[in-house]
């Protein structure tokens, strides 16, 4: 897949909507062709779990945010659906949250993501355009429904 770091990848939303595909179709591609290979996921022993912690100083590796106790998800760096593999170098230590939402995307979908999220957080901010009103309505009702599940 290309790099999109640095270069307009879509002229209409159209377009943008074939790019979210296309890496979503990669993703799954790259997820199939490891399917056979990957074996089971293995639990770390408590050891294990300590080192991949002190890796980043109790810090989410996704957030940076500070890691209190002993919660928290050892993320696999290359996604075990992936072919990642179970090795504690694989690991980095993440709040659960940081993790489902950072899912098994890979690089550049994960920072189209980001782009797109850090634009309609600028939108909702300055709260000019009935567009952004509709996103932040939007989101708040899926935020409420998110929430509303897990605590089920």
């Amino acid at each position: 897949m290309p790099d999109h770091q640095n270069k307009l990848i879509a002229e209409t939303s159209s377009e943008l909507s074939a790019v979210l595909k296309l890496l979503r179709r990669h993703r799954a591609d790259i997820k199939n062709s490891y399917k056979e290979k990957r074996g089971e996921r293995q639990i770390l022993s408590r050891e294990e779990r300590r080192v991949i912690l002190n890796k980043t100083a109790r810090r989410c590796h996704i957030c940076g945010g500070k890691i209190e106790g002993n919660k928290f998800d050892a993320d696999h760096v290359m996604a075990h659906s992936s072919g990642g593999k179970h090795n504690i170098d694989n690991y980095l230590p993440a709040h659960s949250l940081c993790n489902n939402y950072r899912w098994d995307y890979l690089a550049e979908e994960f920072q189209l993501i980001l782009k797109i999220g850090v634009w309609c957080r600028t939108l909702i901010e300055h709260n000019k355009t009935t567009l952004d009103q509709k996103i932040a309505k939007s989101f708040i009702e899926y935020e409420k429904s998110r929430l509303k599940r897990r605590k089920k």
